[in-house]
């Protein structure tokens, strides 16, 4: 797993172990529920995260021998319906991409960025990741290491490939030698950090008056969404996405229905005065 993965599990065992007053190998199913029913106020899907690490924990334990049984086991998973995420326009996009100031390098980098983004449909993660050396602009794809260390090639064409050439002419020189084949730099000549690259992104979005909570994932879900609504096929969205089972790919198909569903719904001459929300499927 990654390590932002590892980090949340243990983050979660770490806060239930602090709940509870007995100790891990005393666990029960009911000190389990009592723990998800205090998280009341986070989401479902945020619960059913939290259940997963204790899972995973406890199946842990029992394979060392520490418990007998899994307290988890006979804990009902939340209940999560399936989740639409927020995505832009083309017309959004480009605002967005348009409001970067290229007077300097720093603003040079942003545009490259978002047009990675977007153009590629890259993770934040694996966006600070890139390497130079993973660049091959004359063939046309770049390298990406994603979930899981797993590598993929990714079509790198369009408006990203000049972006991106623009920025590596005026690139800043590298503050080390681990900084020197990283593409995306600070202003301290190492690599970005994903914090910064999603202030980047929000930052940008308010200047170009975009009022909707994005982050550079956004630009991922506006890349699948528009490629799907262009007709693009399914298993070529998931092999590009990186994406294990094509199940996770499905819900921009979802998306699209959600959006022409409301499109009727606003112009049907037999609507209703009230609109009501379409259900998400």
């Amino acid at each position: 797993m990654s390590r932002n993965t590892v980090a949340s599990y243990c983050s979660d065992v770490r806060k239930f172990l602090s709940f509870i007053d007995v100790r891990p190998d005393q666990v029960s199913p009911d000190d389990v529920t009592e723990y998800l029913a205090s998280l009341y106020m986070l989401s479902e899907r945020s619960q059913a995260r939290l259940l997963s690490a204790l899972r995973n924990f406890y199946d842990w334990m029992f394979l060392e021998g520490t418990v007998s049984a899994n307290p988890c086991e006979l804990v009902d998973m939340p209940k999560i319906g399936r989740y639409l995420p927020s995505v832009l326009t083309v017309e959004e996009v480009e605002a967005v991409i348009d409001s970067v100031n290229t007077s300097d390098w720093l603003g040079i980098r942003d545009r490259a960025i978002l047009e990675i983004l977007y153009g590629c449909g890259l993770r934040v993660s694996e966006a600070v990741g890139l390497r130079i050396s993973g660049l091959y602009p004359e063939e046309g794809f770049i390298r990406v290491i994603g979930k899981g260390n797993k590598e993929r090639l990714v079509p790198f064409c369009g408006m990203a490939p000049d972006a991106v050439m623009k920025y590596l002419e005026v690139r800043p020189q590298p503050a080390d030698a681990a900084s020197d084949d990283i593409l995306f730099l600070n202003n301290r000549g190492r690599g970005l950090s994903r914090v910064s690259m999603f202030k980047m992104v929000k930052r940008q979005a308010l200047l170009a008056g975009i009022r909707k909570d994005i982050s550079p994932h956004t630009f991922r879900h506006s890349f699948a969404t528009h490629l799907v609504e262009n007709g693009a096929d399914l298993r070529v969205v998931q092999e590009m996405l990186g994406h294990e089972s094509i199940t996770t790919t499905e819900i921009y198909t979802h998306i699209e229905t959600h959006t022409w569903q409301k499109e009727v719904m606003e112009h049907h001459p037999r609507r209703e005065t009230a609109l009501p929300e379409p259900k998400k499927c």
